[in-house]
């Protein structure tokens, strides 16, 4: 963009409008952050030091990066943060399907279509809107598929504060949102930055199954379940499986016990609506899924980034963490000389827990 071209802009008028076209195209709220997270730098690295990124390798390849926008994307002066609500409309309540173990528990984000797919369209929608108004202009679209520190930005934005479960949390609508950026060069005003409001509240910390949670704001990913369970590519360390319960996705629990989330609202996105009836199953039936069918049941779905084998592997935990049942045990028992030495691995321990429990029971 011209020197000229960006004195003819009021830019205060098209930010406006770029938080108006953003309500249209089924965003909750959009914010504007300019390119400055040293702060936040500063902690990343921390948490690196640490080795609290487990395997998640790509996270220490990229290092500063993530906290220097203008580096990834030369240029930018600006982010432009989003919110999408993704509670899922019609599902099953996420306390029901934890309170049964013999059904699989997956994260409420994962129960629709592919958010990736979702976010990165409408982001691109907005990013065209504005072009249509300003003329060509220099941008770049993320969506959780970079290294992009979106909870700060979306912080610094705005749109909410970092809760003590390192996830962000707004008053108006919990944490149930994704997030997502558009890198840009327009020198848009800023949004404010608001309050932060967890207080004493500690909910999220101790409702932690495997206390991932280390202390406020710190969250050690080797023991959260959504990093065992989707993540982490080999074997779940055994003395946290039982922790797991039946969370064969990710897991919410953090999110579900915070007073914030009375405030989440059911997303109007029908791309986010149940698909296969995943909200309510049981661990057997999924654990009886070919690779074909869990290939096209999973087609167009977050759940599909994991794999057929990994999928397995958490659903043997999930089963080895039942209630002793004749039904549990014979489809633990069909996979017992699985082809994945993974598999095999985690149906070897879910059986031996099933047989401990069946002859407690005799």
């Amino acid at each position: 963009m011209t020197q000229g071209a960006v004195r003819r802009i009021d830019f205060e008028e098209l930010a406006r409008d770029i938080k108006s076209w953003g309500r249209a195209l089924g965003f909750a709220e959009i914010g504007i952050a300019d390119t400055d997270l040293s702060a936040d730098e500063t902690r990343l690295l921390a948490w690196l030091d640490q080795g609290r990124h487990g395997e998640m390798h790509y996270m220490a390849r990229h290092g500063k990066r993530r906290a220097r926008p203008a580096d990834l994307v030369p240029g930018t002066l600006r982010v432009i943060s989003a919110r999408l609500d993704y509670l899922p409309r019609q599902a099953k309540t996420a306390a029901g399907v934890l309170a049964d173990p013999h059904r699989a528990y997956i994260s409420r984000y994962a129960l629709g279509r592919d958010y990736h797919k979702v976010l990165r369209g409408k982001l691109r929608r907005l990013a065209e809107r504005i072009a249509e108004a300003v003329g060509p202009f220099s941008y770049r679209v993320f969506t959780d598929s970079a290294p992009v520190l979106e909870v700060a930005l979306a912080a610094k934005s705005g749109l909410g504060w970092r809760g003590k479960h390192t996830l962000l949390l707004t008053r108006t609508g919990g944490s149930f949102f994704f997030l997502g950026e558009i890198y840009t060069d327009l020198p848009l005003p800023v949004t404010a930055a608001v309050s932060e409001h967890c207080g004493n509240c500690c909910a999220c910390i101790d409702a932690c199954p495997t206390g991932a949670i280390v202390a406020p704001y710190e969250l050690d990913a080797r023991r959260c379940i959504s990093y065992l369970t989707i993540e982490l590519e080999g074997s779940i360390p055994e003395e946290l499986r039982p922790l797991i319960g039946n969370r064969v996705y990710g897991c919410d629990d953090c999110q579900l016990v915070c007073p914030w989330n009375k405030y989440a609202r059911p997303s109007p996105e029908p791309d986010f609506a149940v698909r296969y009836g995943l909200d309510d199953v049981e661990l057997a039936t999924l654990f009886a899924w070919s690779k074909q069918e869990f290939e096209s049941r999973t087609e167009g779905s977050a759940i599909r980034r994991i794999g057929y084998e990994r999928w397995l592997r958490n659903l043997a935990v999930g089963l080895g963490n039942a209630p002793y049942s004749k039904k549990v045990l014979t489809a633990l028992e069909r996979r017992a000389e699985d082809p994945s030495a993974l598999v095999r691995e985690h149906v070897a321990w879910a059986l031996a827990r099933q047989r401990e429990r069946a002859q407690r029971m005799s």
